[in-house]
């Protein structure tokens, strides 16, 4: 028994490894990339709003044609941590950002997720070892330190702090929620079941607080926004989720969402490397200490493992 107990810890941690958590960063760090690309051409809502779209369009057929299996007994749960995990945290976000929040300082509160989950990880069956809890202090210093020098207090609203806040609760308890109740799924039907519940919420919002109508006027349908949409849909609303659904269904939720912390200074480069965003040496100091945090999280003594 404890052999094959060290064997399944051993292949979790294997999985871990994988080049799947690199592809995930890569993919969610993106995000905030593209906020910047298409929210000047459309109001946050109804943005999401086609986003969530684009996936039904996408997915729909995928899930017929290929008969892909219906969960039993779980649709209400998986559509619940697609509100929260989908709707909740993207409303939050983007719309704080539209509301004046600087992109740095959004990612250092959505960077707490990471150490809200660790303290709630006892609701899900989980323990947080003393080294991992080192990990995650690390962590929160080092994207505190790379966004630093971008964040902006000046000129900032409650409710922008207010909106990203709920962002980072509704994300956690999704996280949470779905790890508890519904961490395994077909992941293409999970996912059409989850934004098809986010789109039923964020419809009638747009509509009443963007005045969005049938045609979508609101919307300047530039190549820029075009990209911005079909990359939203295909990388991060498919590619990212379907990977964050993967490691999650393989691995522990604070293990998962230690790489949060490995999105703001990821997102920093990108910005350097597309917009000629400054990445200074605090920045490149606290991506180190980032990264050193998140594998004090997921890397499991020899002990544990063998």
């Amino acid at each position: 028994m404890p052999e094959s107990s060290g064997l399944v810890a051993a292949t979790r941690h294997a999985s871990f490894l994988s080049p799947l958590p690199l592809f995930f960063v890569l993919l969610w760090s993106s995000g905030f990339i593209v906020a910047k690309f298409g929210l000047p051409y459309a109001p946050p809502l109804t943005f999401l709003l086609l986003r969530f779209l684009g996936v039904l369009v996408v997915l729909s057929p995928a899930v017929l044609l290929l008969r892909a299996p219906w969960p039993r007994g779980q649709i209400g749960h998986i559509a619940v941590a697609g509100l929260l995990v989908q709707a909740g945290y993207l409303m939050g976000v983007w719309c704080a950002i539209k509301q004046g929040m600087p992109a740095g300082l959004s990612a250092l509160i959505v960077g707490m997720q990471p150490i809200l989950t660790a303290f709630a990880a006892p609701l899900v069956g989980e323990r947080v070892k003393p080294r991992q809890w080192l990990g995650l202090l690390f962590g929160i210093a080092g994207v505190g330190l790379v966004v630093a020098a971008k964040v902006r207090l000046v000129g900032l609203s409650p409710q922008a702090v207010l909106l990203c806040a709920g962002a980072l609760l509704s994300i956690t308890i999704g996280t949470l929620y779905q790890k508890r109740h519904c961490p395994r799924f077909d992941l293409r039907v999970g996912t059409l079941i989850q934004f098809a519940a986010s789109a039923l919420l964020v419809l009638p919002l747009a509509v009443l607080f963007e005045g969005l109508g049938p045609d979508f006027a609101a919307v300047h349908w530039t190549p820029r926004f075009v990209g911005a949409l079909l990359w939203s849909v295909l990388g991060l609303s498919i590619g990212a989720i379907f990977l964050l659904f993967a490691l999650i269904r393989r691995n522990d939720a604070t293990q998962v969402t230690s790489l949060m912390y490995l999105t703001p200074p990821t997102t920093a480069i990108m910005a350097w490397l597309m917009f000629g965003e400054a990445f200074n040496a605090p920045g490149i100091a606290g991506m180190v200490l980032a990264v050193t945090g998140v594998i004090f999280v997921v890397k499991k003594p020899k002990s544990e493992t063998t």
